[in-house]
């Protein structure tokens, strides 16, 4: 039987990249089961997929790439699955913290962190204090995180502002709600890819998305490599945004 040769893709132009592409890594589990392995072992596979995309896009010129790496809906998973995904947590942040300079690229966590142990919240913090070093690629990981709940700490501290009487509820707008979210100091996503076959946020940046251009494909993320991510762009760069205008 004759395979055919995937069609090369044409490079993305440069001059119309998205600023910021937010990801749903989906699929790690479903890739693992194909192959008759445990799912921890697709998470390993996604792991590394992750920190290629992440280092392709630097290199390609994206400046803000945020993932969604664990949901506040994942504890419900069995623990040795999220104890996997926690391992490969840290041990992605070792790495970073040894390349994080070399390779100029920054890490920030979206999401309550409080739940996690002491040692990987130690390595976050390491991070944040390198990521105050470097100047590239900014990296926002969500991380025990729902878009919800988000909006909800949002609220919560527009509120406390209010009885303090720092804050008049006239007062609040837009603007200020952004500013209480996690990602206030960044632009919302230009494009959204989510991998794995379903078309759903699944409680992602419910904000931050309202104008996002999206991309659903059926690749399973262990398998979205360079050329997947070059097709989702491609895809955005043949889109017109008009932000609710003509």
């Amino acid at each position: 039987m004759l395979f055919q040769k995937k069609k090369k893709l044409p490079a993305p132009d440069r001059a119309q990249l998205p600023r910021h592409i937010a990801v749903v890594m989906d699929g790690n589990g479903r890739w693992a089961q194909k192959r008759g392995m445990p799912r921890t072992f697709g998470h390993s596979a996604g792991s590394e997929t992750f920190q290629k995309d992440a280092e392709y896009l630097s290199d390609l010129g994206i400046e803000y790439f945020t993932v969604y790496a664990f949901s506040t809906e994942n504890w419900k998973r069995p623990p040795e699955e999220v104890q996997e995904i926690l391992r490969l947590l840290e041990k992605y942040l070792h790495k970073a913290i040894r390349e994080m300079r070399e390779k100029n690229i920054r890490l920030q966590f979206f999401g309550d962190l409080t739940p996690f142990s002491q040692e990987l919240r130690a390595l976050i913090d390491e991070t944040n204090a390198i990521s105050r070093t470097t100047t590239g690629m900014l990296v926002s990981v969500c991380l025990n995180y729902g878009g919800r709940a988000e909006l909800v700490r949002a609220a919560r501290l527009l509120a406390e502002q209010c009885v303090a009487g720092t804050l008049s509820p006239e007062d609040i707008d837009e603007r200020r709600f952004s500013g209480c979210l996690y990602s206030a100091d960044i632009p919302d996503p230009d494009l959204m890819i989510r991998p794995g076959g379903e078309v759903r946020l699944s409680n992602f940046l419910l904000w931050q998305n309202a104008y996002t251009e999206f991309y659903f494909s059926d690749v399973l993320w262990p398998d979205f490599d360079q050329r997947q991510m070059d097709a989702a762009i491609l895809a955005y760069q043949q889109r017109k945004r008009r932000f609710g205008g003509i």
